[in-house]
Formats: structure tokens, C-alpha cells, sequence
């Protein structure tokens, strides 16, 4: 009806056609998206101590847009590049805005003569903060991936990459509950890493390991870094190589990068980065990085957690048995240690108990996780504790069950 074009004309604009810049603005333009989703989805809560944070700021923007509120919009857009000057999605909206009155204003990012690959990414960045307003995670679902916690793991740290969005989840009794969302840049060519400088993000289950503060990087990694166990077993296994994957934060003259703008990393803004750091502890933080979360309710998630821990018993009572013909069947003919090893050759260098014997074994402090990039897979850590006369034995663990066909086996298993 529109054909995309966005028609005004300098002080005479009627209200009918400032409406339709917030129709294509917000509905071509950003994502198909009316004044109804705004009503139905607050915009993000006061940032930092107390202040509103840049999108918040432009959320609110956008809902006056889509309320045909163009005077509103425009005061609200100066308070935002007041606020956050070196947020160039924000610097671009109250160009936009600025020159409805002196041109007929025909796309989003209207800069003549702009250069076409930022306008692109700058546009990519606005869908991408827009869609976070209208996809925020239903707070009675679960994320699908993260089956269970050990209790001592406070949060667990979530990146769709799919949406440009890292959420942060709170292990409260076993129990997962929201707690945050930010936005974020993954790799210029998107996800599913397989080597060095590929400028790919990796999809998996990874730790957090360390923290690098911003005093003792490169201005490029901003307030700071947190590094990741890139590459981890299953990456190795698969012949995936490359370092230096990090959750790290922006330079000082840009807020926000677009959303395929890294070498590889996730980057977030300085503020969300410093918030980060308060969820995150060095070794027990887990990180799923996936190309897109699948969240679902709490039956289907119980079901997979129970398949889940099913599966470990199983393996547990097998191994308590002391019979290899029952403990091998739980194994793939695929399988690979850590190093690469087959099945035989591995299990061969395992600890054998004597047969005859009462061995009793226990696991405790369990992980699983459903496997990112990866079709019908777990991986589950715990700790293994065996007992056979005077023999004690504590190890941990880390299997990864595979699907295949009609039954579950361990393709990799490791000590760590």
C-alpha cells in the first residue's frame, strides 16, 4: 500500500503520514512491528544506578514513533546522544528525525552520500535491539539447553547469537529465573568456529576462566574481558582450533558495535559488561553459546533433565556392576577420548577393578547441558566416586551422549 517509501513534505506533514513514518520505520524498516508489541512490552528498566540505559532510551524513542508522537520522539532522541554520545544508532535515529523538517525523509538512515556498509550495519544493530523488546524470554519458560545445575553455580550465562542477545539466568534451588538480557556482536561471519581467524564465534558449552580488567588491554576490548575454554574437548575432537575467545567490551569511541562485527568474540557495551562481571565466577560460570535458544515449558524441560539423568544411572549401574560386556554397551563405536583415542585403545588405559569384587559407586555435583550445534546431544559433568574395600577413588568427569538411531551412547568421555 506504501511501497516502502516514507513520503513528508517540510512543516506541513499531516498526522496521517507522520503515523506512516512510524508504521515503516519501525514495521519495514525495523521488523514488522506495530504500536500494539510496545503496549504489550515495557521497554528495559533504569540502567547502572539508576540511570536509563541507551536502549531503554531508544525504545522509547521508537514507541512515540509508533504512536505518532514526532515532537516527543525527537526530545526524547536529544536526551539519548546527550546521555550516550558515542552510541551511533541513536546519533543516526536523531538525524533521521532531524530531517523530516527541511526533506522528504525515504528510508531509514536517510545520510546522503553515507557510507552503505555502516548504514547496513547500523540497521542490522536497530532490528536487533528492536526484536530484544519483542522477543524477551517468557519468564515461565526455560531455556532448553541448560538442564541442570550444580548448586554451587550461581548463574549460567546464555548467547543467542541468532538474536544478538546474551541472557543471564539465576540457579535458584535448581530452579532457573531470569535475571537479564544484553546485547551483543558476535563474528563478522556469524557462528560455528572450525579454525583460526575463520572471524566465527564457536557454538558449545564453555566456562568462564578468567578476568582481564580493562587497565591491562588494548583500548579495542574496552572495560574488560572474560575469557572462555575455547577450544573445550568436543572442539578438539572435531579438529576445531583457534584461542583467544573472550566476553569483552567495546572501544571508547563507539557504545555498541553492530551485530556481525567481531573477530570472533561476544561483545557487549562497557555498562552491560561491568553488570556481567557481577554474575561471573572464574571456573563455575557456565556459558552456552547457541545459534538460536529454543525456550520451552517446564514439562519439556523436566523431560529432557530426566532423560538426562537416566541415562548417567544407567552408566553408573553398569559401571558398578563389574561387567565390560554391560559397561561397553553404554559407549559408541565412534567413540574418541579428548586425545583422539578409539574405544578400545582408551578403555584399555582406564582403572580396572577385579571382578568378584562389591565396588560401589556414586556421582555427585552433576551438570548437563543439551549440546549447542549439535542434534540430539548432552553433555553431562559430575563427579564419580568409587569405593572398593579399602580403595576410595574420587574423579571428575565430563560424557557426551549422542543419539543414534533408537539409543544414547558416550562418544567422548574425559577426566578433567
Amino acid at each position: 500500500m506504501f511501497r516502502n517509501r516514507l513520503t513528508f513534505r517540510p512543516k506541513t506533514a499531516v498526522a496521517g503520514r507522520r503515523t506512516l513514518f512510524g508504521r515503516i520505520a519501525l514495521g519495514i524498516a525495523l521488523g514488522c512491528i506495530g504500536a500494539a508489541a510496545f503496549a504489550a512490552n515495557p521497554a528495559k528498566a533504569a540502567d547502572g544506578a539508576g540511570k536509563p540505559g541507551p536502549e531503554s532510551m531508544l525504545i522509547e524513542v521508537y514507541k512515540d514513533l509508533a504512536s505518532d508522537h514526532l515532537r516527543v520522539a525527537q526530545a526524547k532522541a536529544d536526551e539519548l546522544v546527550a546521555a550516550y554520545p558515542n552510541f551511533r544508532l541513536g546519533q543516526l535515529i536523531r538525524g533521521d528525525l532531524l530531517m523530516m523538517s527541511t526533506h522528504v525523509v525515504t528510508t531509514f538512515g536517510d545520510v546522503p552520500n553515507g557510507p552503505p556498509n555502516q548504514l547496513k550495519s547500523l540497521r542490522e544493530e536497530a532490528v536487533a535491539h528492536l526484536n530484544a523488546l519483542r522477543e524477551r524470554p517468557d519468564p515461565r519458560l526455560i531455556p532448553r539447553a541448560v538442564l541442570k545445575l550444580r548448586d554451587d553455580q550461581k548463574h549460567v550465562l546464555i548467547v543467542d547469537a541468532r538474536r544478538s542477545r546474551l541472557y543471564v539466568y539465576e540457579n535458584r534451588d535448581g530452579q532457573l529465573k531470569f535475571v537479564n538480557d544484553y546485547y551483543i556482536t558476535q563474528g563478522k561471519l556469524g557462528v560455528n568456529k572450525i579454525k583460526a581467524g575463520d572471524q566465527k564465534t564457536p557454538l558449545g558449552v564453555y566456562y568462564i576462566t578468567g578476568r582481564l580488567s580493562g587497565p591491562r588491554l588494548p583500548d579495542f576490548y574496552g572495560a574488560g574481558a572474560l575469557p572462555i575454554n575455547y577450544p573445550n574437548e568436543w572442539d578438539k575432537i572435531n579438529g576445531r582450533s583457534g584461542s583467544g575467545i573472550w566476553l569483552h567490551g567495546t572501544p571508547s569511541d563507539s557504545f555498541s558495535r553492530p551485530p556481525l562485527a567481531s573477530d570472533g568474540c561476544v561483545v557487549l557495551s562497557n555498562p552491560d559488561l561491568h553488570k556481567l562481571y557481577e554474575s561471573v565466577e572464574i571456573g563455575k560460570t557456565p556459558v552456552v553459546i547457541a545459534d538460536h535458544v529454543d525456550f520451552v515449558d517446564k514439562d519439556k524441560w523436566a523431560s529432557d533433565r530426566s532423560l538426562a539423568t537416566k541415562l548417567l544411572e544407567s552408566w553408573r549401574r553398569d559401571m558398578e556392576s563389574l561387567n565390560t560386556t554391560r559397561l561397553l554397551a553404554n559407549y559408541s563405536p565412534r567413540f574418541k577420548s579428548a586425545v583422539g583415542e578409539d574405544l578400545r585403545t582408551w578403555y584399555g588405559k582406564q582403572p580396572h577393578y577385579p571382578s568378584g569384587g562389591n565396588l560401589a559407586v556414586s556421582v555427585k555435583d552433576t551438570t548437563f547441558f543439551l549440546y549447542p550445534g549439535e542434534e540430539d546431544m548432552i553433555v553431562g559433568t559430575f563427579t564419580e566416586e568409587s569405593v572398593l574395600g579399602k580403595t576410595r577413588q574420587s574423579v571428575r568427569k565430563r560424557q557426551y551422549w549422542a543419539l543414534e538411531g533408537t539409543q544414547w551412547k558416550i562418544v567422548s568421555e574425559t577426566e578433567l
